[in-house]
C-alpha cells in the first residue's frame, strides 16, 4: 500500500519504520529541523522490539497534491491539526483512509465535519516513544499497540486488509468495531493526566500519594467520563476503575508530555484536552469544576 505519514515524532516515526519493514511504500512529511535531519540522515528507531536504521526515506516538506495514497496517518500535535485538514482538502482523497492518531476527541470531530461520517476513522496509539536530543526515536518498554476503526459505521474491507498486512509484518494494529470506546477511554485518562501533572508540577506517583491531588485527578476523570454519555459512548466496564488500577502500576516518576512541553515554554495541547471537556460541558450542562480550574490556573501563566 502507498502510505503517507504526516508528523515524524515518536508515534509517526515508529509506525513508519514498521510499515517500511513490511514493504509498504511510505512517504513522510516533516518540517524545519526534523525535515533537515531526516533528509540527510534517515530514520532511526531504538526499541526492545527491534532497532531500525533506515539511511534513506521519502521525506517531504509539504503534503503532495498530485499523489494518491491508500492510507494517510496523522500524528501531528492537536494545535497543528487544522493545518493538516486544510492541506489534505486539496488532494485526491477518494477511497483514502485517514487515521488520526491524536489525543482527545477533536480530530475525529473535525474529519467528520469536513469529509462526512462515511470517511471518518478513529485511531488510538498505546505506546511510549519520543525523539531524543540526537533525533533518534526511543521506544520505552514493549507496549506498542494501535487501535483503528470506522466511527459510527461498519469497518471497510480496505482497513481490514491494512490491519492484516500490519499483523503479518509484526505491527500490532487492531481493528475495533467500537473505536469510540477506545478514543474516550484514553481521553478520560489523558485529559486528567496532562492537566493535573502540568497544574501541580508533580509526577503521577506524587499525585496519587497526595490525597488532595489524587481526589482532583479522579474527579477530572469522572468529569470526562460523564461527558462521554452525551456522545452515546458505551463502555464494557467502568473506565474510572480501570485507570485507577492501571495508575497504581505506573512508574512513580512518570509525567505527561504536556508538562514537559509546558516547562520548556513550548505550545501545549491544553485547549484540546481540558479545554474540550470545558467547552462541551457548557453545551450539555455537564459539571466540570476540576477541568475549569486547570484551565483557569494554567491560563495565568
Amino acid at each position: 500500500m502507498k502510505i503517507l505519514i504526516v508528523g515524524v515524532g515518536g508515534v509517526g516515526g515508529f509506525l513508519g519504520s514498521q510499515l517500511l519493514k513490511a514493504g509498504h511504500d511510505v512517504f513522510f512529511v516533516a518540517r524545519g529541523k526534523r525535515f533537515e535531519f531526516l533528509s540527510k540522515h534517515g530514520l532511526e528507531v531504538k526499541s526492545k522490539l527491534g532497532n531500525v536504521k533506515l539511511d534513506e526515506i521519502n521525506v517531504l516538506k509539504t503534503i503532495p497534491k498530485k499523489e494518491k495514497f491508500d492510507v494517510i496517518i496523522s500524528t501531528v500535535k492537536l494545535y497543528d491539526f487544522d493545518d493538516f485538514i486544510s492541506e489534505i482538502k486539496n488532494i485526491q482523497l477518494s477511497d483514502t483512509i485517514i487515521l488520526p492518531f491524536q489525543n482527545g476527541i477533536y480530530s475525529e470531530q473535525r474529519i467528520m465535519e469536513q469529509f462526512g461520517k462515511e470517511n471518518t476513522y478513529g485511531a488510538v496509539a498505546q505506546i511510549s516513544s519520543f525523539i531524543n536530543e540526537k533525533q533518534i526515536i526511543i521506544h520505552k518498554g514493549i507496549l506498542a499497540t494501535f487501535f483503528v476503526g470506522k466511527v459510527k459505521s461498519q469497518n471497510s474491507e480496505k482497513l481490514s486488509n491494512f490491519s492484516n498486512e500490519c499483523k503479518i509484518a509484526g505491527l500490532d494494529l487492531r481493528i475495533k468495531t467500537n473505536i469510540e470506546e477506545k478514543i474516550w477511554e484514553k481521553f478520560i485518562f489523558l485529559s486528567a493526566y496532562s492537566g493535573i501533572t502540568t497544574f501541580s508540577k508533580k509526577t503521577i506517583g506524587e499525585i496519587f500519594t497526595t490525597p488532595t491531588l489524587k481526589g482532583m485527578f479522579i474527579n477530572a476523570m469522572k468529569e470526562t467520563f460523564n461527558l462521554s454519555k452525551y456522545f452515546n459512548v458505551k463502555f464494557k466496564s467502568d473506565p474510572i476503575q480501570y485507570w485507577i488500577s492501571k495508575i497504581e502500576k505506573m512508574p512513580f516518576d512518570m509525567t505527561s508530555s504536556m508538562f514537559l512541553d509546558f516547562i520548556q515554554n513550548k505550545k501545549i495541547e491544553l485547549k484540546w484536552l481540558s479545554g474540550s471537556v470545558v467547552e462541551y460541558s457548557k453545551i450539555f450542562g455537564n459539571y466540570c469544576g476540576t477541568h475549569k480550574m486547570i484551565i483557569d490556573e494554567l491560563n495565568i501563566k
